[in-house]
């Protein structure tokens, strides 16, 4: 006979073992949405400062403010400061000067006398520039029509006289540096040409001479690709693009003499290896896994990228938050002790010596938060050391940087167009972007006049010769 008190017994037991077992499962519950939480509390702080975000990202309050009162200690006005030495407007050469008012005094302060008009060679000289009225040249063909005695009427060819496009090359020059350049829209374009040149064009003869334009530069831009695969040391980096409203990928390869762009389908590694050519010298760039492809001794991870990660480890609680303060000083000591070797504080023996028990330092405390197990920290440490022959590239190379700030730089303002115009509607529009925003930045390294080589260009290209050089020693 069965007690019931065993029964009894025997149905508390399981309800506690029930209640055991949704307690576990709230636990488990809580334990996730705690991680949930943390995840969004971090993605919600991240900012231009601790994470890849541009500055344009942050929010009102995201950044520190400027003004006078929010600089700390020094609590500066705007403006220059005592002891400044200023800026002034730098006269033009006598032999760039128009024309010349010489101003003479009629007579002595002194007694009175006439005085002659005696040039002063050490006269103080005051400079007005004006911007002289344009008015555009146009020159007409005129094909006649002649007829002969025997009644026949022959008209004047027209083939291998008159252009083939009714712009000269210096206005398809300057309409391509308009929109490709200084990123006007087309319709702004075509209202400033109006405005200040008198010139009137379409919307569609604009989109027509970026074409001839693009071709046109195509001879350069293959030069400056040349150049690049021969560099030693070049800087990479991507951003998105559009073209009518899909989703593409920007790429810059820069180097201290040229900067290429190239808009790719996407940023796979398959699409992405074949624009690095032989991949040989020196890469410097972030630690994306879209580089696989490059040997890990030949290349610097940007330690300005690992620095706002350090930065975000800093920003967590509990261990996250110690190890992103170790590494922020010892990363310090590495910006500190390159900015010396830069400013000539130190020479490149006592660099080294300095660095290396820096090195040593931080590879350990990476080490250390690798096996910590600490959650989106310990991997992400993990994944830096497995770059180490990369972090240090800068250390015995005098031409490598530590950081790929040259590559953002040349980057930005392929953003703001985006920005600003949603990026193209066409491959022609991308190979025009990409072709005349590599030609304005190289043929700047190269200190050349950006409208002066384009119109070279279009010169050349409407009169069958050979395309310029964006590398000639000679002067565009």
């Amino acid at each position: 006979m069965t007690d019931p008190r065993d029964q009894r017994i025997a149905e508390l037991e399981a309800q506690v073992a029930a209640k055991d077992a949704r307690i576990v499962e709230l636990e488990r519950k809580v334990e996730e949405l705690t991680h949930l939480v943390l995840s969004l509390q971090g993605q919600l702080g991240r900012n231009s400062r601790n994470s890849n975000l541009p500055p344009s990202s942050d929010g009102p309050g995201g950044r520190p403010t400027t003004t006078g009162q929010a600089k700390g200690s020094g609590g500066r006005k705007r403006g220059g400061q005592p002891g400044h030495g200023g800026a002034k407007r730098e006269l033009v050469p006598p032999e760039q000067v128009d024309r010349v008012i010489e101003l003479y005094p009629e007579e002595c302060e002194s007694c009175w006398a006439a005085l002659p008009q005696t040039r002063d060679e050490d006269a103080t000289r005051y400079q007005v520039t004006e911007m002289p009225r344009v008015r555009p040249h146009t020159t007409e063909y005129r094909c006649n029509g002649v007829r002969c005695s025997c009644g026949y009427v022959t008209f004047a060819k027209a083939d291998g006289v008159v252009p083939s496009s009714p712009f000269g090359p210096r206005l398809m020059a300057l309409i391509a540096l308009l929109t490709g350049v200084y990123h006007l829209s087309r319709r702004r374009t075509v209202t400033l040409l109006d405005d200040v040149l008198g010139v009137r064009v379409s919307l569609g003869g604009v989109s027509t001479v970026e074409a001839r334009v693009s071709t046109a530069i195509e001879p350069a831009v293959s030069e400056a690709w040349s150049k690049v695969d021969d560099a030693d040391v070049k800087h990479a980096d991507a951003t998105s693009w559009l073209q009518g409203g899909k989703l593409r990928s920007l790429w810059t390869i820069a180097t201290k003499l040229v900067t290429v762009f190239k808009v790719l389908v996407d940023g796979s590694t398959a699409t992405v290896k074949p624009i690095f050519g032989a991949c040989q010298g020196i890469l410097v760039s972030d630690r994306a896994t879209v580089f696989s492809f490059w040997s890990m001794a030949c290349r610097q991870v940007c330690w300005a990228h690992l620095l706002r990660r350090f930065v975000s480890f800093s920003e967590r609680d509990g261990p996250a938050k110690k190890t992103g303060h170790q590494l922020l000083d010892l990363t310090a000591l590495v910006f500190r002790y390159w900015q010396d070797l830069r400013a000539g504080k130190l020479d490149r023996e006592t660099f080294r010596a300095w660095m290396a028990p820096v090195r040593l330092h931080v590879e350990e405390c990476l080490a250390r938060a690798a096996a910590a197990g600490i959650k989106e920290v310990s991997g992400a440490c993990a994944d830096v050391l497995e770059h180490k022959a990369a972090l240090w590239t800068f250390v015995e190379r005098d031409d490598v940087e530590p950081t790929n700030n040259h590559a953002e730089r040349e980057l930005r303002a392929f953003v703001l167009w985006r920005k600003k115009s949603f990026g193209s509607q066409s491959e022609r529009g991308n190979l025009f972007a990409e072709r005349v925003m590599t030609v304005a930045h190289t043929a700047r390294k190269q200190s050349k006049n950006v409208l002066a080589f384009l119109t070279a260009c279009c010169t050349a290209r409407l009169a069958g010769g050979a395309a310029p050089s964006l590398f000639a020693a000679e002067a565009t």
